[in-house]
Parts: C-alpha cells; sequence; structure tokens
C-alpha cells in the first residue's frame, strides 16, 4: 500500500507543500508585526521588549530582524530559492524562540523542526528555483 500511494503522491510535491506550509507560519507571524508593508508596530516593539527576551540582541534591533527574515526568508521558500539556507534560518529562529522566549511551546516547535529538516535535507525538490538555477 505505501508503494502505491507513494507513485501518486510524489516526493517534489510534498517538499512544494512543506515549503509553502513553513512559509505560512512565519509570513503570517511576520505580518502580524507591522502595519502597512513593513512599517514595524508599537506592539511589536513592546513585545520585544518586555516579553521575547533576546539574549545579546537590543530589543529594537531583534524586532527588526525578526520581522524582516520572516518576510524575506518566506518569500524565498515560496519561489524555491536558497530554500536550506531559508529553512536554516527559520530553524535557528525556531531554536531561540524554543529556547528564550516560549519554552513550554515545544509541541508546535517541534513540528515546525519536522517541516524544517526535511527542507534542510532534500532542498526544494524540482519545483523550485533553486532546480532551475541548479543551486544546491
Amino acid at each position: 500500500m505505501g508503494e502505491a500511494l507513494q507513485r501518486f503522491i510524489p516526493d517534489d510535491l510534498i517538499l512544494l507543500v512543506t515549503r509553502f506550509g513553513v512559509a505560512g507560519i512565519f509570513f503570517l507571524s511576520g505580518r502580524s508585526k507591522v502595519d502597512g508593508v513593513l512599517h514595524i508596530t508599537d506592539g511589536t516593539y513592546t513585545l520585544f521588549r518586555e516579553d521575547y527576551h533576546v539574549p545579546l540582541i537590543p530589543p529594537e534591533i531583534a524586532a527588526h530582524m525578526a520581522t524582516y527574515a520572516e518576510h524575506a526568508f518566506s518569500i524565498l521558500l515560496v519561489l524555491g530559492l536558497f530554500t536550506r539556507f531559508s529553512a536554516l534560518a527559520f530553524f535557528g529562529m525556531t531554536a531561540v524562540i524554543e529556547i528564550f522566549v516560549y519554552p513550554d511551546a515545544w509541541p508546535t516547535h517541534l513540528s515546525w523542526v519536522a517541516l524544517l529538516i526535511l527542507l534542510i535535507a532534500r532542498g526544494g525538490g524540482a519545483w523550485s528555483l533553486d532546480r532551475l538555477m541548479k543551486i544546491r
């Protein structure tokens, strides 16, 4: 049964859906931090000052870094461009969130990591700009 299903669900479709799923998670998070195109809200700065205690990075800089990363790497994942790099960036971001911000949210973060590991290991698949441009 598994082999029969595998013929109907190609790996490249799984990678495409994974890219879009991960991009959706992080893009929507990025959109919640802005109004307009990329204007970071006062509430976002407050969150980074009071709730998101990221070590070694001032809250104002961390707010910018996280917001722009969530937007940029999500777009790259949808395009399948620099897929492994983008997934690795989100893996690092997830680790920081898990360790320093929401350690009790490990079930959610583990589900993100499972998707990210697949993209890091396999890349964007045949339906990606990585493949079209022969980027490894």
